[in-house]
């Protein structure tokens, strides 16, 4: 079965297509990973973060600077816990714990605002209606 599947990649890269993207590899610590690469999972691992979280704290009423704090050290201890206990890289190879722990940062605080504010907004809304109706 290895032999099909090793041979049907080999064929893929022969026709000059790429291999689809094996999410085996997401939790595999001896999988290797380009800068690309890992960039890319760590980004998009923060930006879910955002989502749930800017919609869970619009949905809740947390209000003020300090959640958004709150949220920082949690997608950053996710982003850390991921690249450092799960795939267990040398993070000196992808320049240090720096440019793992900020790629995707400043997208994600965005975001996690964008999704807060609507659901803030609306959450508002409703009570409003109830109030005068």
């Amino acid at each position: 079965m290895k032999q099909r599947k090793s041979a049907k990649a080999n064929q893929q890269d022969q026709n000059g297509h790429s291999s689809p993207f094996n999410f085996n590899k997401l939790l595999d610590p001896d999988a290797s990973w380009d800068k690309d690469q890992l960039g890319d999972v760590l980004h998009w691992i923060r930006q879910a973060v955002a989502l749930v979280c800017g919609l869970l704290w619009g949905a809740i009423p947390l209000v003020g600077g300090v959640w958004l704090f709150v949220f920082l050290a949690i997608s950053t201890a996710i982003v850390y816990g991921y690249y450092a206990m799960i795939l267990k890289i040398d993070e000196e190879e992808f320049g240090g714990h720096g440019a793992l722990l900020q790629e995707g940062l400043f997208a994600s605080v965005t975001l996690f605002l964008v999704h807060l504010l609507p659901a803030a907004v609306i959450r508002a809304t409703v009570v409003l209606l109830h109030i005068f109706l």
